[in-house]
């Protein structure tokens, strides 16, 4: 079935439908064309959000990129980014192969179908220009047959009349005479231009509307299947970027699996772990009424000269550091303003960050040689001369990283040295009492009140034992301390003594062989442990002569 024979008298219909369909495919394209401004701007607006959102500082220098759960969130900001990325793809997929292509082609239609209506008009208006001159010859022929009848009676009429003349009889026919012949070319015309008009007419009607009918279904046909393609080409710019934005959405979900709770919380210890041991109690310190206390090297607190503290507001409290604002420290090249731990990180990372540069300039140098020597054996390839001054450089680059190397090796061993001194790892028990850490014992207030309890014997004995080395009982939170209030301790399990010891530095405390004592606090690393007498006093003994039960 086709238009020119099933609509062959719906030529304003096949007009009206041509244009709705071009109006259709016009509509479909700024549809796309939006959607396309759409796409964009979705893409660039989850770009701007991923840039928001990403960490500005270089991941080496951001200690916060250690964690499991940082670098899962930046790397599905990462694949946001990628997701944006095949908005884009599917907006300029979607421009070129849509908007490009179908604007270009219904351009071509609405030519195509000018010059199909304008021929249709034509054909329209020669049919209309033959009806009217059969309509004019018809009308001639009309009326030449009205003349020749009255001029034909006319002649009768006179020669009836006997009051007519002769002459005017034979003029009255031959009159007559001229209107019939004038009648019948009329009718000759008349009837030829009748044929020529059918004949018109039946081309029209049978030959010429129908070709232009079918000229136009085809065109119409042909549209419609390139803007069904087009309907296509919607879905298959987003099937296109399936696949990339289903990884983009596994790569979420990975990322939201590789979050490690344990692994974050190891990763800020080792982040922040200052390598300390926690400070001691702080003491009771009485103002109600003057107190006389005896002096004892083996209690905290009391002066190394043997003079009683002083009470009142001439003495300043000690400080602790955990709490409370802390001093500005001011960044030294050996990180000596670090906790022992973080100063060890820091002088390994400067030390390996120096050992790359050295291996580097180590290469350049041997590049420079090899390169030196090809120049030698075949002169025109360069001058051997050109290259002394990188040479030289180099090894003056070398020379000063070697120099680097020492110093920050030196710096790390000490740091090295001091954690584990800080740590110290308990002995084993043996027959003999084993030898007290080599580590001074930690600070703290709470043993000066072990002076005041301790016997007389105990102060003698304490004073018998060898001067300590210049240092040995200097507090190592001295410049971390803060001022805070506390409430006394309570003991966290008992231990007993399975040898005897001296307290004979500042911060420990004498005990005898088999004695039970109250355990204040756990050893931290240091090998000293806190604890408390049963006839009063408290400071800190070496864990490994101790034999430890927690409640």
């Amino acid at each position: 079935m086709d238009w020119g024979t099933e609509l062959w008298d719906q030529f304003e219909v096949i007009e009206r439908h041509t244009q709705w369909g071009l109006d259709l495919l016009d509509r479909y394209v700024k549809f796309v064309k939006e959607r396309t401004e759409v796409e964009q701007a979705y893409a660039k607006q989850l770009r701007s959000l991923v840039k928001k959102y990403l960490p500005k500082r270089p991941v080496k220098d951001d200690p916060e990129s250690k964690f499991s759960q940082q670098q899962s969130f930046v790397q599905i900001l990462q694949e946001v980014n990628d997701f944006a990325g095949q908005r884009e793809l599917v907006a300029e997929n979607l421009s070129v192969r849509v908007c490009l292509d179908l604007s270009k082609y219904s351009q071509e239609m609405k030519q195509e179908r000018k010059m199909h209506l304008q021929e249709g008009r034509r054909a329209q208006q020669q049919l209309e220009s033959g009806f009217k001159q059969l309509e004019n010859s018809k009308r001639k022929f009309e009326r030449d047959c009205r003349e020749a009848e009255k001029a034909a009676q006319t002649a009768e009429r006179l020669d009836q009349d006997i009051n007519a003349t002769k002459a005017d009889v034979e003029k009255a026919k031959q009159q007559a005479h001229l209107r019939s012949h004038m009648a019948e070319e009329s009718k000759n015309e008349y009837a030829a231009q009748l044929q020529r008009f059918n004949r018109d007419q039946a081309h029209f009607y049978f030959s010429q509307m129908p070709q232009i009918f079918d000229k136009l279904q085809d065109m119409d046909e042909r549209r419609t299947t390139h803007l069904g393609a087009g309907y296509g080409l919607l879905s298959e710019a987003e099937l296109q970027v399936l696949p990339i934005i289903a990884k983009c959405l596994e790569g979420m979900k990975v990322a939201a699996a590789a979050v490690d709770t344990k692994n974050d919380s190891q990763v800020l210890i080792e982040l922040h772990k200052s390598g300390f041991a926690r400070p001691g109690d702080v003491e009771f310190e009485d103002f109600s009424q003057p107190m006389n206390r005896v002096p004892s090297d083996s209690s905290l607190g009391t002066p190394s000269d043997g003079r009683p503290e002083l009470r009142g507001p001439a003495r300043s409290r000690a400080k602790r550091w955990p709490f409370g604002k802390k001093n500005k420290t001011v960044v030294t090249e050996d990180f000596s303003h670090l906790p022992p731990e973080q100063r060890r990180k820091r002088l390994q990372q400067q030390l390996e960050e120096r050992n790359r540069e050295l291996q580097k300039e180590v290469d350049q140098r041997e590049a420079l040689k090899k390169m030196k020597d090809v120049y030698e054996k075949t002169p025109q390839m360069g001058d051997p001369a050109s290259l002394e001054p990188q040479i030289a450089e180099t090894l003056n680059n070398i020379e000063r990283l070697k120099l680097e190397v020492q110093k920050y090796e030196a710096w790390l061993a000490e740091a090295e040295s001091r954690v584990l001194s800080n740590r110290g790892d308990s002995l084993g028990r043996h027959t003999r009492p084993p030898d007290p850490p080599a580590s001074a014992p930690p600070d703290s207030s709470s043993s000066s009140s072990s002076s005041s309890n301790r016997g007389s014997q105990d102060n003698k004995e304490s004073s018998e034992e060898p001067p300590l080395e210049e240092g040995q009982d200097t507090p190592i939170y001295t410049e971390f301390d803060e001022d805070f209030e506390e409430e006394p301790a309570s003991p966290i399990g008992h231990c007993v003594a399975i040898y005897h010891f001296e307290g004979s530095s500042e911060g420990t405390i004498s005990m005898a062989e088999g004695e039970d004592l109250s355990l204040m606090e756990e050893d931290k690393g240091d090998g000293w442990t806190r604890v408390r007498r049963k006839q009063g006093g408290e400071g800190y003994v070496p864990t490994s002569y101790l034999r430890v039960t927690l409640n």
